[in-house]
C-alpha cells in the first residue's frame, strides 16, 4: 500500500506546485499560473469516468492481472508518457504544456480510482486505519520526491530533466501492480439490495441486449448514488456539503505557495530543504499524532482539530509575506502548515473511507475524493488575479476565511451524530 501511495502521490505536484515554479522560474505571469490550477480540476471530476473503472473490463489486462490492477497498469503508462511530452514541449508553447498536463492528471485521477478501491477492498475494516497511514506515507514520500526531488534537479540540471527522471519513476507503481495480488471483494460486506430494487423496477426479470446495457447503467452509475441517499437520508446532503468546503482552505492557498517562496526572496534549494524535506517530516509527525487520537477519540474531533489548524496556518502565511526573508521564519510556518495538513489529512481519509459501500467501492470514493478537490480547485484558478490584484497577505487572509465553513460543519456533524 505504501509503494501504492507512492505512485499516487508522484503525478500531483508536478501538475500542481512543482509545475508553477518551473512556469514562475521562466518568467511566466503569476496570473498565467493561477489559471494551470484548472488543470487539476481532472481530479475533481474523476467520478463522471469511475463507474467505468468500476465494472468495465480493460481488454486483456483485466483477465491477467485483475480490475483494480488493470486500470493500475492503464493510468500508469498515461502518467509516464504525459510526464516526457511535458519534457520535450517545455514552457515555449503553454497551451500544449497544458494538454500534456492534463493527460496526467487524467491518467492520475484514474490511477486514485483503481488504488483507492484496491485499499478499501484488500483488507477488512478494522484494518482501514493501517491501509491508510501507509498510503499517505507513500503518498508523502513521493510529494517529497516530486517536490524537494524535482526542485534539486531543475536547479543542478533543468527542468526537462528532471520531469524525465520523474518519468522513470513510475516503474515504482508499474513493478508494485504486477507483483501485488488483485483483491477478493468481500460479498458479506457489499449491500446491493438497493441496486436489484431499482434494476428490477426500472428493467424486469427477462432482459434482452438493451436492458441488458441499460441494467449496467443503472447498477454501475446510478445506484452507487441512490444507495448513499438512500442509507443516510437527508443528511447526505450535508455530508456532501462538508466534504466539498473541508479542503477550501489549503487547495486554495496550495497553488501559489511556490511561486511566494520564490517571490518572497527564498531560493530554490531553501525551498527544497524547508518546505519540501522538512515539511515532509512535519506531515508524517502530523499523520502518526493524528493516527493516535483517532483511536482515543474518534473520527470526527480530529475532524474538527485539522480543520481549525489548516484555516489558522494560513494567517501564518500572511504574516510570512510582510517579514524579510529569512529560512527560521520558513522553518515556522512549514512547520504548522505541514503538521496542520498531515494531521487534517488523516482523518478525513478515515472519514471518506467509513462513508463507502463495498458493492459501488470506485465510485462512490470517486464521489467523495472529487466533491473534497473540485470547489478549492476552481477557486484556485483565480488565485493569480488576487494576488496581482491585492497582494500576499491579503490572499492569505482569504484562504483563512474560506477554511470557518468547514469548521462550523464538523461541528453540525458532531451534533448529529450525538443526537443520533
Amino acid at each position: 500500500m505504501a509503494f501504492l501511495g507512492f505512485s499516487a502521490g508522484l503525478p500531483f505536484l508536478l501538475v500542481f506546485s512543482t509545475l508553477t515554479a518551473w512556469l514562475r522560474d521562466e518568467g511566466i505571469s503569476k496570473s498565467a499560473i493561477g489559471f494551470f490550477a484548472w488543470v487539476g480540476i481532472t481530479y475533481s471530476v474523476k467520478v463522471f469516468w469511475a463507474p467505468v473503472v468500476d465494472r468495465l473490463p480493460v481488454p486483456y489486462l483485466t483477465t491477467r492481472l485483475g480490475q483494480r490492477r488493470g486500470w493500475m497498469l492503464v493510468a500508469q503508462l498515461g502518467i509516464a508518457s504525459g510526464l516526457i511530452a511535458m519534457a520535450f514541449v517545455g514552457t515555449g508553447n503553454l497551451v500544449l504544456l497544458s494538454l500534456c498536463a492534463l493527460l496526467v492528471a487524467f491518467s492520475s485521477a484514474t490511477q486514485d480510482i483503481a488504488i483507492d478501491a484496491y485499499r478499501i477492498e484488500a483488507v477488512i475494516d478494522e484494518y482501514q486505519g493501517a491501509m491508510s497511514a501507509s498510503y499517505i506515507l507513500g503518498y508523502r514520500i513521493a510529494l517529497l520526491v516530486a517536490g524537494a526531488g524535482a526542485l534539486y534537479l531543475a536547479e543542478y540540471f533543468t527542468w526537462p530533466a528532471a520531469y524525465i527522471a520523474m518519468a522513470s519513476l513510475v516503474a515504482v507503481g508499474v513493478i508494485t501492480v504486477l507483483l501485488v495480488a488483485e483483491p477478493e471483494k468481500d460479498k458479506s460486506l457489499a449491500d446491493t439490495s438497493t441496486e436489484q430494487r431499482v434494476i428490477g423496477l426500472l428493467v424486469g426479470g427477462q432482459l434482452n441486449r438493451l436492458q441488458r446495457i441499460e441494467a449496467w447503467f443503472i447498477g454501475a452509475v446510478l445506484s452507487p448514488f441512490l444507495e448513499f441517499f438512500e442509507r443516510n437520508g437527508r443528511f447526505a446532503l450535508t455530508i456532501l456539503i462538508f466534504i466539498a468546503v473541508f479542503r477550501l482552505s489549503d487547495i486554495a492557498m496550495g497553488i501559489m505557495a511556490n511561486p511566494f517562496y520564490l517571490d518572497m526572496g527564498y531560493s530554490k534549494t531553501e525551498i527544497a530543504n524547508v518546505a519540501k524535506i522538512f515539511g515532509f517530516f512535519m506531515s508524517i509527525t502530523g499523520s502518526a499524532i493524528c493516527g493516535v487520537l483517532v483511536v482515543k477519540w474518534g473520527i470526527l474531533r480530529p475532524l474538527l482539530v485539522g480543520a481549525i489548524a489548516v484555516a489558522a496556518t494560513n494567517l501564518f502565511f500572511a504574516a510570512l509575506s510582510t517579514l524579510e526573508p529569512r529560512v527560521e521564519y520558513l522553518a515556522i510556518v512549514i512547520s504548522a502548515d505541514n503538521i496542520s495538513g498531515g494531521f487534517a489529512a488523516t482523518a478525513f481519509i478515515a472519514y471518506l473511507s467509513s462513508l463507502t459501500n463495498r458493492a459501488y467501492t470506485a465510485t462512490q470514493y470517486a464521489l467523495f475524493s472529487s466533491l473534497m478537490t473540485l470547489p478549492g480547485k476552481f477557486i484556485s484558478g483565480f488565485s493569480g488575479l488576487i494576488v496581482d490584484g491585492y497582494g500576499y497577505f491579503e490572499f492569505f487572509v482569504f484562504a483563512a476565511l474560506i477554511g470557518l465553513p468547514a469548521i462550523f460543519l464538523v461541528l453540525l456533524l458532531m451534533a448529529h451524530q450525538d443526537s443520533s
